[in-house]
């Protein structure tokens, strides 16, 4: 299984990164599986030079978040419109009430709102496409929003989406051969309830939760990454990365 970052900027895209996008790929049956964890505004722009759109098989978002989903509007078009005719639909899994949010976003009637493109599902219960068998938990933050547990080949991946610390995401990390977790807040500061981590809350939940690698993310464009990255080397004592557009790690 091998991760892509395409997007990784916290909040908002920033000078060096679109917003929040993860190309998860994986061999199964003879041909390479592609996902994306979110998709979120300025992603789909630096997708393309990763892998074909048009390519990809699922999309799952965190949560309906401008800087996690707001592309699967351009997506949208570019399926419906491809000069090569109308693609199939394929799934996207999120929230209860994306496809009626989506549609929104791109100013659609509700019916069909994009759902002659997508064929929207819920998350909640176990995932299995191709290669993948993927697990979400709902966790903290100030809408619904999931963590998500990707394998495949024996090997996991998890992402945190946004949350705060809480136990549901110390245990879907648990034992991860990679913990993908945000990192928008810093230890030293005052910090809102209930909405991020910090570097030094991000390493603790991967030292609970014995993942064996941990890759930083989602650092708003007004902090400093590197600050995240040594708050996390206090709490946690494995290999720890920053993430960053194009860094592809194989998990």
């Amino acid at each position: 299984m091998r991760l892509t970052v395409i997007g990784c900027s916290g909040s908002y895209p920033g000078p060096e990164s679109a917003a929040s996008c993860y190309l998860v790929e994986a061999e199964h049956q003879g041909r390479t599986w592609r996902i994306l964890l979110d998709l979120g505004n300025g992603a789909l722009g630096t997708l393309q030079r990763y892998a074909d759109p048009l390519a990809i098989d699922a999309v799952l978002l965190s949560h309906l978040h401008a800087d996690h989903c707001l592309d699967l509007c351009g997506y949208h078009v570019l399926r419906r419109y491809h000069p090569d005719g109308p693609q199939p639909r394929i799934p996207v899994w999120g929230p209860a009430g994306t496809g009626e949010r989506m549609a929104r976003a791109y100013d659609l009637p509700p019916e069909p709102g994009m759902t002659e493109e997508f064929d929207f599902r819920e998350l909640g219960e176990p995932i299995r496409l191709g290669p993948f068998e993927i697990t979400a938990v709902q966790v903290e933050h100030p809408v619904t929003a999931y963590a998500l547990r990707v394998a495949a080949a024996g090997r996991t991946l998890v992402y945190s989406g946004d949350t705060a610390v809480c136990e549901p995401l110390v245990e879907i990390a648990r034992d991860a051969d990679l913990f993908l977790a945000e990192a928008s807040f810093r230890d030293a500061d005052d910090n809102p309830p209930d909405i991020h981590l910090t570097g030094g809350e991000a390493g603790r939940t991967a030292a609970e939760a014995g993942a064996r690698r941990l890759l930083l993310t989602h650092v708003p464009p007004w902090h400093d990454p590197e600050v995240a990255l040594a708050e996390a080397g206090k709490t946690y004592d494995g290999p720890v990365a920053l993430a960053s557009t194009g860094l592809v790690v194989e998990v």
